[in-house]
């Protein structure tokens, strides 16, 4: 059964525990989440960590692309939602920061406040786009820096990770993104993502960085589809399939609304449906009827 935020893992104690597992540096399997719903499913079937996808978010929430169209209240709105009933740490993605290096600041800011236990930072200029979508652009190497440099500055805890990552690799050649990595990391950022790389060999030397490395994996996308294993023999850190639940959702709704609206009923469908007991066992219902029994005394 699920326990209530109150005697589950604190924010600081979630951010150690990922630092602790970002150091082995192991590929830590972290799924996405864009609601709270799906990170209680992810912390139920065992991962060790979740993560806030923007381009989730902008899907879900709003029914829109991923083209920086997310404000950064309803970022931290929709963390906080997640850390309020998810122990696991949470990786949030805050794009750009929200502007310059002063917004990243003030995001930094209101997502610790919201139990972020690392947040991730990328180098596209704004508004920015999926980082497996064409016609993305990168801002100057030193507007980057100065951007972590301010973030790095705004953390309260200094276990909160930054994920530093650049889109130069589909913008400037894939050098160039190695360059912008070796100098994101003497700016001081504790983990790298060089996003979208196209072969195993740039996956190889990306895993070569002295930093910890973040392979991003994407169904469709621009990267090849390794294997845990793999990835973790080629020395990342974490990786993430940010997106797979959000498009398994898809999918899932598709198929059945689909059979909805053909047949007139669910009958013959009830196999691709979650029981009812077993929705009120993922939303914990049982631990609130405990609660509402021990204030009303019943």
């Amino acid at each position: 059964m699920f326990q209530q935020k109150a005697t589950s893992q604190s924010p600081s104690g979630a951010r150690v525990r990922l630092k602790q597992l970002v150091e082995q540096r192991n590929a830590l399997l972290v799924p996405g989440a864009a609601n709270a719903l799906n990170a209680r499913i992810i912390e139920d079937l065992g991962f060790e960590a979740a993560y806030l996808t923007g381009a989730g978010l902008a899907n879900t929430h709003l029914g829109m692309p991923d083209l920086g169209l997310v404000s950064v209240t309803e970022l931290a709105e929709t963390a906080s939602r997640i850390t309020d009933v998810c122990s696991l740490p949470l990786i949030v993605d805050i794009d750009t920061g929200f502007g310059n290096s002063l917004n990243v600041h003030r995001t930094v800011k209101l997502l610790e406040r919201s139990g972020a236990a690392a947040l991730q930072l990328e180098d596209q200029i704004f508004p920015k786009k999926c980082g497996h979508f064409s016609g993305k652009g990168v801002v100057p190497l030193p507007e980057m820096i100065g951007k972590i440099h301010a973030a790095l500055d705004a953390r309260q805890d200094e276990n909160l990770l930054l994920i530093a990552r650049t889109d130069a690799r589909a913008v400037e050649g894939f050098e160039r993104a190695l360059e912008r990595a070796h100098a994101m990391t003497e700016a001081g950022a504790d983990i790298i993502f060089v996003e979208a790389p196209e072969s195993v060999e740039e996956l190889r030397a990306i895993g070569q960085l002295p930093a910890p490395q973040l392979a991003n994996l994407v169904i469709g996308g621009r990267t090849p589809l390794l294997t845990i294993d793999e990835l973790r023999d080629l020395g990342f850190a974490v990786a993430l399939y940010a997106n797979a639940a959000l498009q398994a959702t898809i999918r899932a709704v598709q198929d059945v609304l689909g059979h909805l609206k053909k047949q007139g009923s669910l009958s013959g469908a009830e196999e691709k449906l979650a029981s009812f007991s077993e929705r009120q066992r993922v939303v914990a219902k049982e631990a609130f009827d405990a609660l509402e029994a021990r204030y009303t005394g019943s």
